[in-house]
């Protein structure tokens, strides 16, 4: 019986220890309702807080002001599954603050300020499967490789940003993509987004709105996306980019060349044989 008392003495004297540790480690201004979680939500922080405990997971930091964030935010705290950092004021991202951790795996940065999505921005979060940035009013750029490693994303959200135009590269890097937001941006239906268009058309079941849900501006009007079709862009089809006609000329370049070497494969060859058969004939004639 005196043993039974004793444990269950030392077992809330250790509970009441950790919990007054993880008391001890909760930032003044949030809520830290488990061990692994720190909740920041509608503080009214204008910078991240101090003290987060090192082994955090689930890091809430909506709702407040915070305008940037530091460069080695995720080396530190290197166990993040889930970070939300809506309604913010974060203006711009440093390549690679965001591409440091493996662990990632929900990352919010909606409702913010964004102006660009750098190529770079996200590392090689291979983790990641869900990443918000809708809602950005100020964001009209997305890099080419802004996406690139991210080869767990499920789920994208670039809806209701200012985009009129975006590579279709951006979305083809991302093999794991099964949910895709581009609704309520400011699309410009030109040449330049022929290729979107196409993208769209043949991954439609991935848009949760649909075609539907998509317009664009034609001549100054808005048109659903459902409205168009390939031939709605087959101006487009014999214009080249200043790419596309470097690739022309590297092309028949080569071919050329591979021209030329064969042609002379070809008449060394033939030389051969032809002094292979006059051998032939003078040996004969010898014989005779």
């Amino acid at each position: 019986m005196f043993s039974c008392v004793h444990w269950l003495q030392s077992f809330l004297a250790l509970l009441s220890s950790t919990l007054f540790a993880w008391g001890q480690n909760c930032p003044s201004v949030c809520l830290c309702p488990d061990h692994h979680t720190v909740d920041c939500t509608g503080q009214g922080l204008t910078r991240l807080p101090d003290s987060i405990p090192l082994d955090v997971r689930r890091l809430l930091l909506s709702n407040n002001w915070i305008p940037w964030i530091p460069s080695d935010f995720l080396v530190l705290y290197s166990d993040l599954v889930y970070l939300d950092l809506r309604n913010n004021s974060l203006t711009r991202l440093e390549p690679g603050t965001l591409g440091t951790s493996s662990r990632l795996v929900y990352l919010d940065l909606g409702s913010n300020n964004l102006t660009e999505i750098p190529s770079g921005t996200f590392g090689e979060s291979r983790s990641l499967i869900k990443l918000r940035l809708g809602n950005n009013p100020h964001l009209r750029m997305v890099g080419e490789e802004a996406f690139m490693g991210l080869t767990s994303l499920r789920e994208l959200e670039l809806e209701r940003n200012a985009l009129s135009g975006l590579d279709v590269k951006v979305l083809s890097q991302l093999p794991s993509l099964r949910v895709i937001r581009l609704e309520g941006n400011p699309w410009v239906c030109n040449c330049h987004f022929a290729k979107l268009f196409l993208w769209l058309m043949e991954n439609r079941h991935k848009l949760p709105t649909g075609l539907e849900g998509m317009e664009c501006s034609v001549d100054g009007q808005q048109v659903s996306l459902s409205m168009l079709s390939e031939d709605s862009f087959r101006e487009c089809r014999g214009m080249l980019t200043l790419k596309d006609y470097l690739i022309v000329i590297f092309s028949g370049i080569c071919i050329s060349v591979a021209a030329i070497i064969a042609s002379f494969f070809l008449a060394s060859t033939i030389h051969c044989f032809q002094r292979l058969k006059a051998n032939r004939t003078d040996e004969e004639e010898g014989e005779d």
